[in-house]
């Protein structure tokens, strides 16, 4: 009678026990769900818990009763029911029941943009993983090319300009020669460089030996020395792992360069405790500010933060201005664990 007099058009469908409910929530769609309290045999919650367990798209869910204590109340709505109106007040139902259809629809609404934007977030990972894993095999094909086509032309240059240097009487040949083979000696060092860039043979050590490598070469380039904690024995990571354990610490290494080079110290710690593999790479140095971790062309930083998404891991930065700061890799080694990461349950 009270939507009558609202001039709300209505059908209801009246039920008087739970499977009797759950039967006409799955014949028929409501658009609103109206219970007393205290029901015969069961009661609103029972009903809402229900509803609940056997995962139906739950319409808006009023309780309608008389008074059942503040306390009732609060607890009927923080377990998820929409409102609850007391019979004393029964002329404002119609108010009720269009906000609780509103609120529905909006989180309806959200409900479906939340689920769309996983979908896309994960389309989004695979992607990435899909095009990290064709770069990187671009990369061990280019330096496979370079190691054994120019790398292999470039010795035979080398030893038949050396043969020159002591067989030829001319000295000015002798000089030219020389000067050949000065320069293909610069010509091979490049070549190791660019093969070490694009697909590091270190690694074929194990991730320690690997960082052990980019320490030695950053303290003799910068003459800053670099504290290494890691297990003694070797850790067996996928090779995916590996990859973006080594290519974090190669980026934060080459990030003290550029913007901490008046650190004193360099820390790295690397663990594989409790099927998590954890790498920090810290300094002392001036700490980055804020302003560049948020820059939109912070390339590096991102990089390293979408592949560590791709092997189910992730990365913190933290910085202090005068404190230093830290790069933390983390990726669990557990599967399980992993694939909850991608989805966003990790930290």
């Amino acid at each position: 009678m009270t939507l009558q007099r609202a001039g709300r058009p209505f059908e209801l469908k009246r039920v008087e026990t739970l499977e009797a409910l759950l039967q006409a929530l799955d014949e028929h769609s409501f658009d609103v769900l109206i219970a007393d309290y205290n029901l015969a045999g069961f009661t609103a919650l029972d009903a809402w818990n229900a509803i609940g367990t056997s995962q139906r798209d739950t319409p808006p869910f009023v309780v309608l009763s008389g008074a059942i204590g503040e306390a009732a109340a609060v607890n009927a709505i923080r377990r998820g029911i929409s409102d609850y109106l007391l019979k004393d007040d029964i002329a404002k139902l119609p108010h009720v029941i269009a906000r609780a259809i509103d609120f529905r629809s909006a989180q309806r609404a959200r409900e479906q943009a939340d689920r769309e934007l996983a979908v896309s977030e994960r389309r989004l990972a695979e992607l990435t993983e899909h095009l990290q894993q064709s770069i990187e095999q671009e990369r061990a094909a280019i330096s496979r090319e370079i190691h054994d086509d120019i790398g292999g032309s470039l010795a035979a240059v080398k030893f038949d300009l050396a043969w020159i240097v002591r067989h030829a009487e001319n000295e000015e040949m002798q000089r030219h020669a020389q000067a050949g083979v000065d320069m293909l000696r610069h010509a091979m060092d490049a070549s190791q460089r660019i093969m070490m860039n694009l697909r590091p043979p270190v690694l074929e050590q194990g991730i320690g030996a690997a960082i052990q490598w980019l320490a030695d070469n950053f303290t003799r380039r910068t003459a800053t020395p670099v504290r290494i904690l890691a297990p003694a024995e070797r850790i067996a990571l996928p090779p995916t792992v590996e990859l973006a354990a080594y290519r974090t610490a190669q980026e934060a290494l080459t990030n003290i360069i550029k913007h901490a080079p008046e650190s004193t110290e360099v820390r790295i710690e690397l663990t594989d405790g409790e099927g998590v593999l954890t790498l920090e790479i810290a300094d002392n140095g001036a700490g980055l500010p804020a302003q560049m971790l948020d820059k939109p062309r912070a390339f590096g930083l991102r990089g390293l933060q979408e592949r560590a998404r791709t092997v189910g891991g992730w990365m913190d930065v933290s910085a202090r201005p005068g404190g230093g700061t830290s790069i933390i890799l983390s990726v669990p080694l557990d599967p399980a664990s992993a694939a909850a990461a991608t989805e966003g349950e990790a930290p």
